[in-house]
C-alpha cells in the first residue's frame, strides 16, 4: 500500500509498505481522508508532539475511510461502514484510566503517533476506536472529528456561560472552530484577532462579531470601542510566546485565558505574576480529547458546525512533505490527504 512514512527530522517518504495485518478485535480502514495537523508539523520538525514518534512512523490521526476488513471477534461494525477514529486508544486499566482520567493513560497507543496512522491508503484500528460517520457527514468532515473532539474538550474547560465575550487569537481551522464552539456555548460577543484577510472574513461569515487585524493598532482599545471590554474567556489558538502573553494582556477581571495552541516544548512565555494576582486570572490548558469524540460526531452531522470552510485543499500523499515544510502553504487553510488520489 501507498504511505507517507517519517524517518526522522525533514524526512518523509513515500513509498510502498505491507497492508496491515488484522487482528482479532481489529479493523482494516481504507483511509478515504486524513488531515494534516499542527501535531503532524511539530514532529516532522523534530519537536514532541501530544505522544513520542518512534520512526519509521506513518503519520496522520484525523482521517475517516470505509471499513475493509474486520477481525473475528470484531461485533460493532461490518465491512461497507463509513467510519471515523479516535486515535487514542487508551488500556483502561492503569490509575488514570480507571479515575476517569483516560487521556493520560500509562500505556496509550496513538495511531498516527506510536503506531502507524492514517496517511496511508490502509490503517488498522482497535475496533473500540471507530465511530460510524452519520448519514449527512462526508469523508473530509469525518476527518475533521478529532480536532473537534479536542477542541470540545477545550471549550468544556472554557467554562462559558450565556452572556460571556470570548475572544479567539488565531483564525486557522481550530480559532475558526472555537469561534463557532464559542458561539453555541452562549456567548454574546465573539471576538477574533487574525492577520490574514482571508481568514478574518471566513471568521466573520462563521459567526465572530468582531474581527481585527492584531498587526494594527491599539488591539486593546479597538476592542473595547466595539463593547469588548470585559472579556470573560480569551482562547489563543497559535502555539506562540507573543500571543500567550497577548491572552494574558487582553483578559478580563476573572477570566480562563485558555492556552490551546500548542507551542514548541522548550518554549518560555514571561510571566507577571501580578498581573494575574490583580485580575484574578485562571490560565488553563487542554490535552487530546478525552470522552467528546461522539459529540464532535454529532455536532458535525448535525450541520451546526461548519467544518469544510477552512479546508484549502485536498490533496495526494505526495504532496504531503512540501505541506509540512512550507509554513506559507498551511497559512493558506487546512489541508486534508486523499491517499487513494
Amino acid at each position: 500500500m501507498k504511505s507517507a512514512v517519517f524517518y526522522g527530522v525533514g524526512d518523509l517518504r513515500v513509498e510502498e509498505q505491507k497492508k496491515p495485518v488484522v487482528g482479532p478485535k481489529d479493523i482494516l480502514i481504507r483511509v478515504k481522508a486524513c488531515g494534516v495537523c499542527g501535531t503532524d508539523v511539530h514532529i516532522y520538525e523534530g519537536d514532541k508532539g501530544a505522544a513520542e514518534v518512534t520512526p519509521p512512523t506513518i503519520l496522520g490521526h484525523e482521517f475517516s475511510g470505509i471499513v475493509e476488513e474486520v477481525g473475528s471477534e470484531v461485533t460493532t461494525c461490518k465491512v461497507g461502514d463509513r467510519v471515523c477514529v479516535d486515535p487514542n486508544c487508551y488500556c483502561n486499566s492503569c490509575i488514570p484510566c480507571r479515575e476517569g482520567l483516560a487521556h493520560y493513560c500509562k500505556h496509550m497507543i496513538g495511531y498516527g503517533t506510536t503506531v502507524n496512522g492514517g496517511f496511508a491508503e490502509f490503517c488498522a484500528v482497535n475496533e473500540r476506536q471507530v465511530y460510524p460517520l452519520g448519514d449527512n457527514t462526508t469523508f473530509a468532515q469525518g476527518a475533521m472529528t478529532e480536532p473537534v473532539a479536542c477542541c470540545l474538550h477545550g471549550i468544556d474547560l472554557c467554562e462559558i456561560k450565556p452572556g460571556h465575550q470570548v475572544l479567539a487569537i488565531g483564525g486557522g481551522m481550530i480559532g475558526l472552530l472555537m469561534v463557532q464552539l464559542a458561539r453555541i456555548s452562549g456567548a454574546a460577543k465573539v471576538a477574533l484577532l487574525e492577520p490574514v484577510e482571508e481568514k478574518r472574513l471566513l471568521g466573520e461569515r462563521l459567526g465572530a462579531d468582531i474581527v481585527l487585524d492584531p498587526t494594527e493598532g491599539d488591539v486593546k482599545e479597538k476592542l473595547a470601542q466595539k463593547g469588548m471590554n470585559w472579556i470573560n474567556t480569551v482562547i489563543e489558538c497559535v502555539g506562540k510566546p507573543s500571543t500567550v502573553e497577548q491572552a494574558i494582556e487582553l483578559a478580563g477581571n476573572k477570566a480562563v485565558v485558555m492556552m490551546f495552541g500548542l507551542t514548541k516544548p522548550d518554549d518560555v512565555v514571561p510571566l507577571k505574576p501580578f498581573e494575574i494576582f490583580q485580575k484574578e486570572l485562571t490560565l488553563k490548558a487542554s490535552y487530546i480529547n478525552p470522552y467528546t469524540q461522539k459529540r464532535a460526531l454529532d455536532l458535525i452531522d448535525s450541520g451546526r458546525l461548519d467544518v469544510e470552510s477552512m479546508v484549502c485543499e485536498i490533496c495526494g500523499l505526495d504532496r504531503l512533505q512540501e505541506i509540512l515544510s512550507k509554513p506559507e502553504l498551511r497559512a493558506k487553510g487546512k489541508y486534508l490527504i486523499a491517499p487513494d488520489q
